[in-house]
């Protein structure tokens, strides 16, 4: 097993924890003070806190992180903002599409850990880390977003009375 491999697969994880905390911000302010915004708030201190354990993996492993990953991931949530319009409070397909990409994020880190659990017993950086706790933690957080964007997909999906007119 090679630690250049490992460090790089953390760093891309760490890029799109990067992508998705600056997603999450661009998402709740159009409705600030709404339960939605104040639970999209607390997903970002919960992929916060979880950034600090990919960075202590990095620490443990005596690697530096990507600052040009990062930037690239900074970037990309940017340029996403075209496609994906969650700050138009009027256009609930950009929530839909938002919070699906978070959704799909949050899939990669529960994958994440699997792989990481997986090797653990040879990597000894990975020893003491409650993987049960943590993918518990990332499935939790996939639940309430999967919620959010189920509700999300209805509004933005189903025909209004005047489109559904022959």
């Amino acid at each position: 097993m090679s630690i250049e491999n490992l460090t790089t697969y953390l760093n891309d994880h760490l890029a799109g924890s990067i992508m998705a905390l600056e997603l999450i911000k661009h998402a709740a302010q159009p409705s600030a003070g709404t339960p939605l915004a104040r639970s999209l708030e607390q997903l970002h201190g919960e992929i916060e806190e979880d950034q600090t354990v990919v960075r202590d993996l990095l620490r443990r492993l005596d690697a530096s992180e990507n600052p040009v990953k990062q930037a690239a991931a900074w970037l990309a949530e940017k340029a996403g903002r075209g496609k994906i319009d969650a700050s138009d409070t009027s256009d609930p397909l950009g929530r839909l599409e938002a919070l699906e990409t978070l959704k799909l994020g949050i899939l990669g880190k529960l994958a994440l850990l699997v792989a990481l659990e997986h090797v653990a017993r040879e990597v000894p950086a990975l020893e003491g880390l409650d993987f049960p706790a943590l993918r518990r933690r990332a499935q939790d957080q996939h639940d309430r977003v999967e919620s959010w964007r189920l509700e999300a997909a209805r509004e933005a999906l189903r025909p209004t009375a005047a489109a559904a007119l022959p």
